[in-house]
């Protein structure tokens, strides 16, 4: 189906896809998120996604959550280290009122300071929890191992600390500094005409001032390899090993998004879940992933296993490794691997929301958005001696970090 975009004055761009159905899904997501803080700011951008529901100048917290809710549609945010995303799903004749509402939390949010006080006591349980759950805590513990001392590696929560100290005026500053209207995106996925959505979208959105970035963000241009031990009274020993890995710009991204699908993607039949659990009973859970950033990226492989199995465990995984690196794929191999990928994001664009979603942020960092097609393509034109290459520059043990707890 058709894509359409368009950029309003204020560098606010929006991209639409109609489709037939009775669902549709609209959100706005910024180029913002936890490495744009200051040290001082840490987990401010998270914490934002949490009081910005809280009242606006004609809303209470209630009456936000209603508006959607009273006519059977959600609406949701989320931050990550480069983005933050408030979106909704509702009924196609509520896009007004989604698209409204939307507007209304974006650009006037009051953050009354009860709400904040009270919703500081959430965020802490949120932390807490994290602490709790050891396969999660550890990615952002591996994330202060692999980008030590840059602002990447701060952990998108925060700490108690600082999420006590949030004031008022921090919260305005912040969002004076890194809400940049050329770096916003409308994305909508709905049975409504473009031009329709052009008209809605406009009324609440085009008249947003100017504002655009000044300050670059801090680049991220060193990487030590690290290896760290964190003694936890667990039941399982916890494990990651990764390394710095492609940025979003990069034209090898394609490549390690394969690459990485082979090794430890979501189906069950990728090389460490044969290994690690089918083979030799050793994990329940193993995946590997692969994360692009603006300006750099992340592979890593997690796993959890019996204490007395770590050592074991992991030469397994450097064994998978080292198979990657040795030998290339043959014909048929890549050719699976291929198909798999392919069906994989296939299947993912049934999803509307995510589809939304996904179509936003690639707007977003590359101003464009390849088509399924193109994918393909893209997909099939990987070579085996490319994933050789691209296994031998990031599976390179010398360059490889890793966490235990044990």
């Amino acid at each position: 189906m058709k894509i359409n975009t368009h950029i309003f004055p204020n560098g606010i761009r929006l991209i639409h896809q109609q489709v037939e159905s009775p669902a549709a899904h609209f959100g706005i997501i910024l180029n913002t998120g936890s490495r744009d803080e200051l040290p001082e700011e840490q987990g401010i951008a998270h914490f934002i996604e949490h009081v910005i529901f809280k009242g606006t100048k004609k809303r209470k917290a209630y009456h936000i959550i209603s508006r959607i809710e009273d006519v059977g549609g959600e609406i949701n945010a989320y931050t990550s280290k480069e983005e933050t995303a408030v979106y909704a799903s509702f009924l196609n004749k509520y896009y007004d009122r989604s698209m409204e509402l939307i507007s209304d939390i974006i650009t006037n949010s009051t953050f009354p300071a009860k709400e904040l006080e009270r919703e500081k006591e959430v965020v802490l349980e949120e932390i807490n929890s994290y602490k709790d759950s050891p396969s999660e805590l550890i990615f952002d513990d591996f994330d202060e191992l692999l980008f030590d001392g840059h602002p990447i590696a701060r952990n998108i929560l925060g700490t108690p600390t600082h999420v006590k100290s949030f004031k008022q005026d921090d919260i305005f500053r912040f969002l004076q500094s890194n809400y940049h209207t050329n770096e916003m995106v409308l994305a909508s996925v709905g049975n409504i005409s473009f031009e329709k959505f052009l008209a809605m979208a406009g009324k609440y959105f085009a008249q947003i001032p100017i504002r655009f970035r000044k300050e670059k963000r801090l680049l991220f241009d060193h990487y030590t390899p690290g290896v760290k031990q964190v003694k936890r009274d667990t039941f399982q020993s916890h494990c990651v090993i990764g390394n710095i890995a492609y940025n979003a710009q990069d034209e090898k991204r394609m490549g390690m998004v394969l690459l990485n699908n082979i090794l430890g993607g979501q189906s069950m039949n990728s090389r460490l879940n044969l290994t690690l659990r089918e083979r030799h009973g050793m994990a329940y859970n193993v995946e590997s992933s692969y994360t692009a950033y603006s300006d750099t990226g992340q592979f890593n492989v997690y796993f959890g296993t019996e204490h007395e199995n770590l050592d074991r465990a992991l030469k397994l995984v450097h064994k998978e490794f080292r198979l990657l690196k040795n030998k290339k794929l043959g014909t048929l191999q890549l050719s699976k691997a291929k198909k798999q990928l392919i069906g994989q994001i296939a299947l993912s664009s049934e999803n509307r929301d995510d589809l939304m979603l996904t179509l936003g942020k690639s707007f977003l960092l590359y101003n464009k958005v390849d088509s399924l097609p193109k994918i393909y393509q893209k997909i099939e034109a990987i070579t085996e001696t490319q994933l050789w290459e691209i296994a031998n520059e990031i599976f390179d043990e010398n360059r490889l970090s890793i966490l235990t707890y044990e």
